[in-house]
């Protein structure tokens, strides 16, 4: 008999993923599917990024290179840092890792030991509290209300400290949400993570998809002694639409990028050549292509908020930044088909699916029961003919 590790207990499939899959398979059997699961933009990677991983390959810079990222890169990523967010820092305190996600698994296997806990606002983005299991630590979930936006206050952060709390992530903008804190709310934070000597996790994956002249600011440019307390995870998968090339870097003190790359050594080793040479150019070249994807996400934003707002019985909130929508369905859950009643938002997002051709991810997923998760990353079109199923099927219960 095979036997499994007890890491695995509880341990599922990322939901947003396993939703772009079956949404993907319904459409190759044959099925009209509209998905606003997927977390990526639609966008083609810009042709200024794909040239010069093309370049990179013929000029065969196509073996390892340092495990922690080529030294180009993590050069471009200090003047990112010093351009976009008035912050400095040296190699030693970057590392590449295969995107974001790495990064962050990463960075929790070299902070937790066995019951150290993570303070997680939620909702959330699903892989936090799975990733903070699996390198042994106890996620503590804080519950952010919509009526605050989606965002936790200072006291509410202060009440979820304990003597075993290591860390607490800060992702904003937000996915599921889109929800993002102001400076002035950020510093608060700040305090409250300093006066309890916590270490800050700051997630900025969508710091440049943000709306309505709202500007993204990193919690590290507080002060010099906050940012010696923060880890920043960003990378060029969301901004520059390059999800499937894999770049996320990590910025942070020495003693845990050191750490990080340890680590990675001994897994991944180095992030792929190509794609990191294609990074140098996202972060180096023209930013054209980034804000023409963002006015386009902006529109797309407005049409999907004003018809969703429009069924009765949903409400949904505007977002700030990032390109979800995350309504509040729960007025559908007592409703019945079939027999049986929707029940919570993983029952609701299977009707949709199999009744209605949607694809949408539950919010329980996120931490949120009572709604639901939608992209706005894909055309408008197909924006308006899926929440137009939506509204039908909405309707149609009983």
């Amino acid at each position: 008999m095979i036997r499994l590790s007890r890491r695995l207990d509880g341990l599922e499939e990322s939901v947003t993923l396993a939703i772009t899959a079956r949404a993907k398979a319904l459409k190759a059997a044959g099925r009209d599917v509209v998905g606003f699961g997927a977390g990526e933009p639609d966008f083609d990677t810009p042709d200024n990024i794909k040239d010069a991983a093309i370049r990179a390959i013929r000029e065969g810079r196509t073996k390892y290179t340092p495990v922690a990222g080529l030294p180009e890169l993590k050069d471009a990523v200090i003047e990112k840092f010093k351009r976009d967010n008035n912050l400095d820092y040296s190699r030693d305190e970057i590392i590449v890792s295969c995107g974001g996600k790495h990064s962050l698994y990463n960075l929790f296997n070299v902070l937790l030991n066995e019951g150290d806990e993570v303070v997680i606002p939620a909702p959330y983005w699903v892989s936090y509290p799975a990733m903070v299991k699996l390198a042994g630590g106890t996620p503590v979930i804080v519950n952010a209300a919509e009526g605050q936006g989606f965002k936790i206050t200072p006291g509410e952060l202060s009440s979820s400290i304990t003597g075993k709390t290591r860390a607490v992530i800060i992702n904003s903008p937000s996915n599921p949400t889109g929800a993002a804190y102001t400076a002035e709310e950020l510093a608060g934070l700040a305090e409250t993570a300093l006066e309890k000597d916590v270490l800050i996790i700051s997630d900025e994956i969508y710091e440049k998809i943000t709306y309505d002249g709202f500007s993204s600011s990193s919690i590290a440019t507080v002060s010099e002694e906050v940012r010696k307390k923060t880890v920043i995870v960003n990378g060029v998968s969301k901004a520059y639409s390059m999800t499937g090339w894999r770049i996320g870097y990590t910025a942070g003190p020495v003693e845990i990028i050191k750490a990080m790359g340890r680590i990675q050594s001994q897994s991944t080793s180095n992030p792929c050549s190509i794609s990191q040479w294609a990074a140098i150019e996202a972060l180096r070249g023209p930013q054209d292509s980034v804000e023409a994807m963002v006015r386009e996400f902006s529109l797309r934003r407005d049409a999907m908020v004003k018809a969703l707002n429009s069924i009765d019985g949903v409400k949904c909130p505007k977002p700030q930044g990032a390109f979800y929508v995350f309504p509040d369905c729960s007025e559908y859950f007592k409703k019945s088909f079939k027999g049986g009643v929707m029940g919570g938002s993983v029952g609701l997002a299977a009707y949709l699916l199999d009744e209605a051709g949607v694809a949408v991810v539950p919010g329980i997923a996120f931490g949120e029961d009572r709604c639901l998760r939608l992209s706005y990353a894909i055309a408008l079109d197909n924006i308006t003919k899926g929440v137009k199923r939506i509204k039908e099927a909405l309707e149609s219960l009983e």
